[in-house]
């Protein structure tokens, strides 16, 4: 799939933007076909010209909510290779995310996405791209060119990683869970956590970054065109 359907349908986009707003609105198990397409101002039937059920259009709206996520890291990437050391890109993996609301309900809350995904291949897609998912394929790939630590087994080091993106997450997310332990800036109190359980005591060198920074941009480009795939099946008189 070339192109998004809403790139040549207005229509096919103003369900979308409608979709989305519902869904924060009242979440995912109260919206209807019928509520998305009077909030539209089309036709239930025009909905199923484009989505065959209610699932295929909102894990098609998910993953391109997902698909926006992974295009700003990966252009960030672009611009600026050394984004891909840990105490760079785990503030912006966890910043990119909380700025968007639609992000923060489906990368961030596993019900929620039990909720829009039955299919086992629609789950697989989604995995790999949560910020956890993300974070431990950049470990993998900066391990493998020598930009981080190896001194620890790698399944315990993404164990932690893990943990300290998820608590991150909820903290910064919620400030009644930070309370009196709120600080001014918990990005560089990220950034310096994840420097010290993962990075080198000594920066690496620029062409080893670089030739880092392509393999971790090729991993999310696959992520995106598995998502785009995704969305295609989701299409109506696409399967």
């Amino acid at each position: 799939m070339s192109r998004l359907i809403e790139h040549d349908s207005v229509k096919a986009a103003r369900i979308l933007d409608s979709a989305r707003e519902l869904v924060l609105a009242h979440g995912v198990r109260k919206v209807t076909i019928a509520e998305i397409a009077a909030a539209a101002g089309v036709g239930k039937g025009t909905v199923y010209l484009y989505w065959e059920t209610k699932e295929d259009l909102l894990v098609g709206l998910a993953a391109r909510e997902v698909l926006a996520w992974i295009e700003t890291i990966n252009n960030q990437i672009a611009q600026d290779p050394q984004s891909i050391l840990p105490r760079r890109l785990a503030p912006l993996l966890i910043r990119t995310t909380l700025a968007n609301p639609w992000l923060r309900l489906l990368l961030s809350d596993d019900s929620t996405l039990r909720q829009l995904l039955h299919r086992p291949a629609d789950q697989e897609r989604f995995a790999e791209a949560t910020t956890s998912a993300l974070g431990n394929a950049v470990v993998t790939i900066l391990r493998d060119h020598g930009i981080v630590r190896d001194d620890f087994p790698l399944s315990r080091q993404m164990y932690v990683l893990h943990a300290v993106l998820v608590g991150f997450s909820t903290v910064m997310s919620n400030a009644d869970v930070a309370g009196p332990l709120s600080i001014d800036d918990p990005e560089a109190a990220l950034a310096d956590a994840v420097h010290l359980l993962l990075e080198r005591p000594h920066d690496p060198a620029a062409r080893d970054v670089a030739k880092a920074a392509e393999a971790v941009r090729a991993r999310f480009t696959e992520i995106h065109k598995n998502l785009l795939g995704l969305v295609a099946a989701g299409a109506a008189g696409t399967r």
